[in-house]
């Protein structure tokens, strides 16, 4: 008589039982690696410390040897959204610019040698509309990131200082990883360091101008709204030598060239 293949043998209960306890392993091992992960961001910042000084950063080196760098992002990637939501508030921001940054600092590696950030991708689809952000089960782009999630959601202005578009033109790259209890000295801190450089921000006290950064023209509606206008924004972070020129009758505004080169150090 022929075996009724719609009939099965039931599995051994042992069997059964190292089945159910592998499935268990693999649906929670991206739980545990989300709990446990590093809000310190250690893996950042020594891949900062290494490749990046005064804002610059050795992407040769890292399009050398990617691993750490795509080891660190992927971290990122498992960590799940209900994970996130349980942090606290400057951790969950401190999270978010990482990404940004090291995101930004994998797609140069990704195209290098490249001479502008701007090189990559097409005239429709520029580098900040590539799905390469990894983050919550979804790929996304670093605009969504930026506009969708990290403007919107923590409406914090100095986090203009610390998103680093791969350019000369931008803030310096932080040569460490943002961390919640220290997120708003750093913030202040990014903003100082921003403020004095001649090149991008300074007033011309004979002309009655301030010349800024097109950060500020791109932006300006997020320091308005925290702070009621752009000056009043950044006073406080201005060098103190020539902060009382902010204050001059008549002072007009008037915006820097952005210089769109890769903030890549030199390799002599």
């Amino acid at each position: 008589m022929a075996a009724n293949l719609s009939q099965r043998e039931p599995l051994p209960m042992k069997t059964l039982w190292m089945v159910l306890a592998l499935l268990f392993l693999l649906a929670g091992s991206s739980r545990v690696r989300s709990a446990d992960f590093d809000l310190q961001h250690g893996e950042w910042t020594r891949l900062l410390t290494r490749h990046v000084t005064n804002g610059l950063v050795q992407y040769a080196a890292l399009h050398a040897n990617p691993a750490e760098l795509d080891h660190y992002l992927d971290g990122l990637a498992h960590v799940s959204e209900e994970q996130f939501d349980a942090w606290q508030r400057p951790d969950q921001l401190a999270f978010l610019v990482n990404l940004y940054n090291a995101a930004t600092v994998q797609l140069i590696v990704s195209h290098y040698p490249v001479a502008s950030i701007r090189k990559i991708g097409t005239v429709w689809k520029g580098p900040w509309k590539q799905e390469t952000v990894h983050l919550w089960g979804q790929v996304m782009t670093l605009d969504a990131l930026e506009h969708e999630i990290i403007r919107p959601r923590y409406q914090e202005p100095r986090v203009h200082f610390a998103l680093v578009c791969a350019a000369k033109g931008c803030p310096p790259l932080r040569g460490e990883a943002y961390v919640g209890a220290r997120l708003e000295a750093q913030l202040d801190d990014q903003a100082r360091q921003f403020l004095a450089s001649p090149g991008k921000n300074r007033v011309e006290a004979n002309e009655r101008i301030v010349y800024l950064s097109p950060i500020f023209k791109w932006y300006g509606g997020d320091f308005e709204t925290k702070s009621g206008s752009v000056l009043t924004a950044i006073r406080p972070f201005w060098p103190s030598t020539n902060s009382p020129a902010l204050d001059l009758p008549g002072l007009k505004v008037r915006y820097t060239d952005y210089d769109w080169s890769l903030n890549e150090q030199s390799s002599q």
